[in-house]
């Protein structure tokens, strides 16, 4: 990846792993936008946005990318999630829809996109850096028993049941799993990491990479 031009960095997690705590702070390092389901939604909601919708702005109002940069700004930095207008999307159109608008995002500027299925969204991108952050399942366990304030069972629940909608998820699109290896240029496990450890390490990589 050149970190010259315009790039994307995609964080793909396992929850329980604070890939997307890891997504933010290297956003924040790079100086680049950082989107993830949160911040993806809003914006959808906000502005009504569609595959041909994007197409419909773009076409009558030339500002409209300053328009999203601007509640962009506002949204990151707010804890409510407002939602002026209604977006219904059928489940068919939800990825198509989803990869559109992160595809018109990287298109503007550089950024650091977590989860959202970036490794696909991105596959094809002329410069981009795909990341895999994951860790033990005791990691992982410990680490949503703090952060939700649920016990072990419950912790161990939620993890099932996020993997395995997540795989089904991929590979309803894709002939493939998110925990295929080679779907990555870097992977990283936080066992022993902190989420500022991981970030210097994908630094790193950009540093002895970028041509």
């Amino acid at each position: 990846m050149n970190k010259n031009e315009k790039f994307v960095v995609t964080i793909n997690r396992e929850v329980g792993t604070g890939g997307r705590t890891v997504g933010r702070k290297l956003a924040e390092k790079l100086g680049v936008k950082y989107y993830d389901k949160a911040i993806i939604n809003g914006l959808t909601q906000k502005f009504g946005l569609s595959k041909e919708r994007i197409e419909e702005i773009k076409a009558q109002k030339k500002s409209w990318w300053n328009d999203i940069n601007n509640y962009y700004n506002t949204l990151v930095n707010s804890a409510a999630m407002p939602m002026e207008a209604e977006v219904k999307l059928d489940n068919a159109s939800i990825f198509e829809t989803e990869k559109h608008i992160l595809q018109e995002l990287a298109s503007q500027s550089s950024c650091v996109v977590a989860g959202r299925t970036g490794f696909m969204v991105f596959r094809e991108w002329p410069n981009h850096l795909n990341v895999f952050i994951q860790a033990s399942l005791e990691h992982r366990v410990q680490r949503v028993m703090r952060r939700q304030n649920v016990n072990e069972k419950e912790a161990r629940d939620i993890i099932a049941k996020m993997d395995s909608s997540r795989e089904t998820y991929i590979k309803k699109y894709e002939d493939t799993s998110r925990y295929d290896t080679r779907n990555y240029q870097l992977v990283i496990s936080m066992d022993d990491l902190s989420e500022d450890d991981a970030v210097d390490i994908i630094l790193d990589y950009i540093n002895r990479t970028s041509k």
